[in-house]
């Protein structure tokens, strides 16, 4: 069985691409002035987690979110942990996805089943990097991981380990998660099993 006992989740911060407007998948955008400040904040955040191992993304966005959170230590970078590849909607708004393509945005909004990005990665294939990036860490000796990643990649980690999908909206750009491990080995969001939502970092 792991040996990991906690893991940490980030969402990498705001980026010179506008990601809290824009969608960037495979597009290697770096981080903005403003995404600097929330991973300090997310840094002020993180005193007093016990953290033995730091993973991060290859992107831009996310190493450097990972550099700046983990201050001082290691950062391990794990190319299974980048995000899914929009195809023709990389870059774009969700306005000019629905103004461009109205029939597959509602499609996408509406959760319709074998929904695809037109052009991109196969959701399929995602998952099953994601998947492959989370068994190398639950691989590992760590007791205690910070892994700083995009929306995607956050959203299928905690569903994998919880069986539970996360609100449609989150993670948020800078916004922390926390899984932990019960004695059985099963995993719930949050310190304590009987954390509420809230306090689910």
């Amino acid at each position: 069985m792991s040996r990991l006992r906690r893991i940490v989740m980030v969402r990498h911060g705001e980026t010179d691409g506008n990601s809290s407007v824009r969608f960037h998948g495979a597009a290697d955008v770096d981080l903005s002035a403003q995404g600097r400040e929330q991973m300090r904040a997310v840094a002020a955040r993180l005193q007093g987690e016990i953290v033995d191992l730091v993973v991060a993304s290859p992107l831009r966005r996310a190493w450097r979110s990972a550099w700046i959170v983990a201050r001082g230590r290691p950062v391990r970078l794990e190319s299974d942990f980048r995000e899914i590849h929009f195809g023709r909607w990389e870059g774009m708004s969700a306005e000019e996805i629905r103004a461009s393509d109205p029939v597959l945005y509602e499609d996408w909004q509406t959760g319709k089943p074998g929904f695809e990005y037109p052009g991109g990665e196969p959701r399929a294939e995602f998952r099953a990097h994601v998947q492959r990036g989370l068994e190398r860490l639950l691989a590992s000796p760590a007791r205690g991981a910070l892994v700083v990643a995009h929306k995607g990649v956050i959203r299928a980690i905690v569903e994998e380990l919880t069986g539970a999908p996360l609100d449609r909206e989150r993670p948020d750009l800078g916004e922390l998660l926390g899984v932990s491990r019960q004695p059985d080995g099963s995993w719930f969001l949050g310190r304590h099993s009987s954390n509420p939502p809230a306090l689910s970092a």
